[in-house]
């Protein structure tokens, strides 16, 4: 942004904390104001580097004769309990190699997953694995019928919460009225949509005339937790719902790994269809961060930072780190400098992109990759690396 000619700052927050323009002029102009933003770009405020690792030190995960698409990989090794960026310019190999050769490869041989990896001749080191989890960015549904709630399986407690309360008990009522897609809770004119229908069954557009959009049964609204009902509890914040089931354990853990990735912002009701890329990601890499973990899972990422805010890059980064802590290896493809600079192991590929690309050209810690001087991620990495920091604050 400090190469625009002119910046606009909107915030200076997310969501309802958002919406306003924070800042409006040449960037030189505009530096000394006190967004975000501008704090990053003054460097009172950076992404934290990673953290000192010894790398492989629980073994390497080793890939013989990748040769899909562009790739000329003889071997490539990924080492195991580590955050590895993979890096390279755009066409360079990076899906082919990650995406489509080594997570489909071991889907198959670890969960029995059914897409056919590109063509490949051997793999070693798999049998320290117990899965793999791949986080992108494609859409998580078309049906206004689903949001983070569902998705990230919170409105499952919330509903159990909520048929445990007594009015619920002295009606009888089960979790599933507490959910509008289930026909003992949905409104029973809009069948739960929320939206006035026309006579061909299509949404007409407008609240529904008997439910006024809530989506529910008025009478499934008359079981209130902390005087709030099901609907109310859908229309809250991620943040506002931390504080509003902070006694209640199961949902709570899951609702604070949604802010972890930045997302406080989010109403838990929203639809799943007005999530943008960046959002979905954060939303499935939430939802596997609310489950138990063991360790020993390689989740693979597809270019997590996209779209974000530099102080989500911050969040994002502080969450990855967590995953490596609990003995997991994280695998992101990436274009971001200091999202590369993070990792403890850098895999880059190039030179160039198509036929002109395909082969490992650099590996190592950023530092290593930094001296390379065929590499055009090793030369960025070297010009940050070299910048004097300035003093971080809070």
């Amino acid at each position: 942004v400090s190469r625009a000619d002119w910046l606009i700052d909107m915030g200076p927050g997310a969501g309802e904390l958002g919406g306003r323009v924070v800042a409006n002029g040449p960037p030189e102009s505009v530096a000394l104001g006190d967004s975000l933003t501008l704090r990053y770009m003054r460097g009172l405020q950076r992404i934290e580097e990673g953290r000192t690792r010894a790398v492989g030190e629980r073994g390497w995960l080793r890939l013989c004769g990748a040769r899909g698409h562009n790739l000329q990989v003889d071997e490539v090794q990924f080492p195991l309990g580590n955050l590895v960026g993979v890096s390279g310019v755009s066409g360079s190999g990076k899906s082919s190699l990650v995406h489509e050769t080594l997570y489909p490869l071991l889907a198959a041989q670890l969960q029995g997953g059914e897409r056919r990896p590109l063509a490949y001749q051997s793999i070693e080191g798999n049998e320290r694995l117990g899965r793999v989890v791949g986080v992108d960015q494609r859409p998580m549904g078309r049906s206004r019928r689903s949001n983070a709630a569902t998705y990230t399986g919170l409105l499952s407690p919330i509903r159990r919460l909520y048929a445990e309360l007594p009015v619920a008990r002295m009606r009888a009522y089960t979790p599933s009225h507490f959910s509008f897609n289930a026909p003992q809770g949905a409104c029973e004119v809009c069948a739960g949509s929320g939206m006035r229908a026309s006579q061909q069954g299509a949404y007409a557009g407008g609240e529904c005339s008997s439910c006024g959009g809530l989506r529910y049964r008025s009478e499934v609204l008359d079981v209130c937790f902390r005087d709030r009902h099901i609907a109310d509890v859908l229309a809250m914040s991620v943040d506002e719902a931390r504080a509003f089931f902070d006694v209640v354990p199961d949902v709570s853990r899951r609702l604070e790994m949604l802010a972890d990735v930045g997302l406080g912002y989010l109403r838990l009701g929203q639809d799943a269809t007005s999530f943008s890329g960046g959002e979905a990601q954060r939303i499935k890499l939430a939802a596997e961060l609310g489950r138990p973990r063991q360790g020993e899972t390689l989740y693979v990422l597809d270019e997590p930072t996209t779209g974000l805010h530099l102080e989500d890059v911050r969040l994002l980064q502080h969450l990855l780190q967590r995953l490596v802590d609990e003995g997991n290896t994280v695998i992101v493809v990436e274009h971001d400098e200091d999202a590369i600079l993070s990792a403890d192991y850098v895999l880059d590929l190039g030179p160039g992109a198509g036929v002109h690309g395909g082969e490992i050209i650099a590996q190592g810690t950023p530092e290593k990759v930094s001296s390379e001087k065929s590499s055009f991620t090793g030369q960025f990495l070297k010009e940050i690396l070299s910048t004097p920091k300035m003093k971080k604050t809070a």
